[in-house]
């Protein structure tokens, strides 16, 4: 799947284009600062939101596109009656051309001002549920590391931000999460799935830097691990930090694709957003 930001990556350079930028918002509106789009003479990449919103902001870009000019306006757009939206917020929405001649460097320098705030994850186990649990995450703001500890079991082709990572024994990743990360633990072992929480648990008691820890499987697997780390000294405090069943409540179905859904949406609501950056 193409992302976004690499349909604007092949544009650049090749050909002008339109950038257009929200800046600001206020009330309610389709998308917040940050959000962009871009034009071209023949395709239209990313959405600030669609509706005449969208319209009018691609009405304006083509009339700047069409000048073929050096341009750089920032217009206020009211969600109201004369836009024939009823969210009733407002934007101040920035349109910038940009040459067909634009060096390299400052290519890479626009892309990555435009490049969303990315949550971590750690993923432990490179089964079924974790293949499509990556697949699921491929379009989505996330940058995965990927951990197992045979040899061969992640695909060839994974997505923009996966960082694949062999570990034996496995539990020893742990170490390598970044800060603020959600993990999830869903090894091809049950041995191997307590090692990890382990180590999880241990440096969630020395550090508090893992806000979400997710293990695959049943209320009875959670219900003997329970016992087990206690066992090794963990209070019950330390284990409501572990949430067993993952996903959100009421997806029904144990396929691989739909386990992943519902997991990726409970990854979406523990997701930190970054203020933008002005």
């Amino acid at each position: 799947m193409t992302t976004d930001l690499q349909q604007l990556r092949h544009a650049l350079g090749g050909q002008p284009l339109v950038l257009v930028r929200v800046l600001s918002a206020k009330g309610s509106v389709p998308r917040g600062p940050g959000t962009w789009m871009a034009l071209t003479a023949s395709s239209l990449i990313a959405t600030i939101g669609g509706g005449h919103l969208e319209w009018q902001a691609t009405a304006h870009a083509q009339a700047v596109l069409a000048r073929g000019q050096a341009c750089d306006e920032v217009m206020h757009f009211k969600l109201g009656p004369n836009l024939g939206q009823c969210c009733g917020g407002a934007l101040d929405v920035r349109f910038e051309y940009i040459d067909a001649h634009i060096d390299a460097d400052a290519a890479e320098a626009l892309l990555r001002s435009l490049k969303p705030h990315h949550q971590s994850v750690a993923l432990f186990g490179g089964g079924h549920v974790g293949h499509a649990i990556e697949r699921a995450l491929r379009p989505l703001p996330f940058d995965l590391m990927w951990v197992d500890s045979r040899d061969e079991v992640f695909p060839a082709d994974v997505g923009e931000g996966v960082v694949l990572e062999h570990s034996n024994p496995v539990q020893a990743a742990v170490a390598d999460i970044a800060p603020g990360a959600l993990v999830l633990i869903m090894s091809f072992s049950h041995a191997e799935d307590l090692d990890v929480v382990v180590q999880c648990l241990l440096r969630q008691r020395a550090q508090g830097d893992l806000p979400f820890v997710g293990l695959i499987g049943s209320a009875t697997k959670w219900a003997t691990f329970q016992n087990r780390l206690r066992e090794r000294g963990f209070g019950s405090d330390e284990l409501a930090h572990i949430t067993c069943p993952i996903g959100v409540a009421h997806v029904v179905g144990k396929e691989p694709a739909v386990i992943a859904a519902g997991v990726v949406a409970q990854l979406l609501q523990h997701r930190v957003l970054q203020p933008l950056q002005t």
